[in-house]
């Protein structure tokens, strides 16, 4: 049997499946797929992550969100009424990664030293470790104004997209042109200041291009796949990937169908279309364009909404990212370029992010 190589995911919803969804993580992919027997929406029952599962993986850190929205576009999953009870409930997502800590789920891991620490514990156990996870936030909601950025520093946020779908208040997002407002300025020069990290994920174009203007921090893409291949707003056009690669950044390729098909149609387009070669059709694209592996990295979005109804046909559950490494070395990645996708190009990013010291720039950016 091969050995299971160490994951790095740069985005996972664990605490909006485990409280939007009322999924209990800590169930294996089975049970969790019985408790949702009968359920009439048709993402029930698909579901691929869950924390005995994620070990199995190989997923040795991952980027675990908070994802907390007050937007027009008023989704029963996603939105609330206000930015305050966006706020609550982005507390309480932080609360629950904390009671899953309690019970030895988990892993929070704030700096370097603890991810390195962890990384080395894991190879030592063979992958008998807690899930470590980086606090990340998907759209900035639940952060009400930019003073509040040192409390989610305290909480363990560490990166943040302004943004999801819409307009939030600090930028707009998939589907909607337009800039980042004067408090997203804001927003940045603070997440700046205290070290955090951006992801310029879901930042609509004029967004993205004046967050990298702006913030001269570290920055990343979480979860996005190119335009070039599957056209739309919320691919990355060639000239940003060029872009984030001169920035350092990596960028996770995300595993929603629609996201690797051309014209795919959740519910619609038959799934069969879609295979684990269409993820390494976008990261080979991205190593392609920086001329290198050293900007590709895995950030599977799995159960971000979608579960096997919507990913790859080959994909059963989060351990099938194993297939990854053979689907790269039957490209002709060598085999130190494959383990930097699948773990070494996030960890080296993370290194080079948490031991620069942090901006001593205090004001907003204008």
């Amino acid at each position: 049997m091969e050995t299971t190589m160490m994951i790095v995911d740069s985005h996972l919803d664990l605490s909006w499946n485990a409280l939007n969804w009322r999924r209990d993580l800590t169930k294996s992919i089975a049970e969790i797929r019985r408790s949702e027997e009968g359920m009439k929406d048709r993402k029930r029952g698909h579901n691929t992550v869950s924390f005995p599962e994620l070990q199995k993986a190989g997923v040795a850190v991952c980027l675990a969100t908070v994802l907390a929205r007050c937007s027009k576009l008023k989704d029963p999953l996603l939105d609330y009424p206000s930015r305050e009870i966006a706020s609550a409930m982005g507390v309480g997502q932080v609360e629950y990664y904390r009671l899953m800590e309690s019970q030895g789920h988990m892993r929070m891991l704030r700096d370097w030293a603890a991810v390195e620490a962890h990384v080395a514990e894991w190879k030592r156990t063979g992958g008998e470790t807690p899930t470590g996870y980086i606090l990340a936030m998907e759209g900035a909601d639940p952060i009400l104004e930019p003073g509040d950025v040192e409390l989610w520093w305290e909480r363990g946020l560490r990166v943040v997209e302004p943004v999801h779908y819409g307009v939030s208040y600090y930028a707009h997002g998939t589907g909607v042109p337009g800039g980042l407002t004067a408090k997203g300025r804001e927003l940045l020069a603070a997440m700046e200041a205290v070290g955090m990290i951006l992801d310029v994920t879901h930042l609509a174009e004029e967004s993205f291009w004046q967050a990298l203007e702006v913030y001269r921090g570290p920055v990343l893409a979480s979860h996005h796949n190119c335009r070039a291949l599957v056209p739309g707003d919320r691919q990355l056009s060639d000239e940003q990937i060029r872009a984030l690669v001169e920035r350092g950044a990596v960028i996770g390729a995300a595993f929603d169908s629609w996201m690797l098909h051309p014209n795919y149609v959740g519910g619609k387009t038959e799934n069969s279309l879609v295979s684990m070669e269409h993820v390494i059709n976008h990261i080979d694209h991205i190593c392609q364009l920086a001329g290198n592996a050293r900007h590709s990295g895995i950030g599977s979005d799995l159960d971000g909404g979608f579960g096997t109804e919507q990913s790859p046909r080959e994909l059963n559950t989060i351990a099938d990212l194993q297939m990854i490494p053979n689907l790269l070395r039957k490209r002709g990645y060598k085999e130190a370029d494959v383990e930097g996708i699948m773990h070494g190009n996030w960890l080296r990013f993370f290194e080079k992010a948490w031991t620069k010291p942090p901006s001593t720039a205090a004001s907003p950016a204008t």
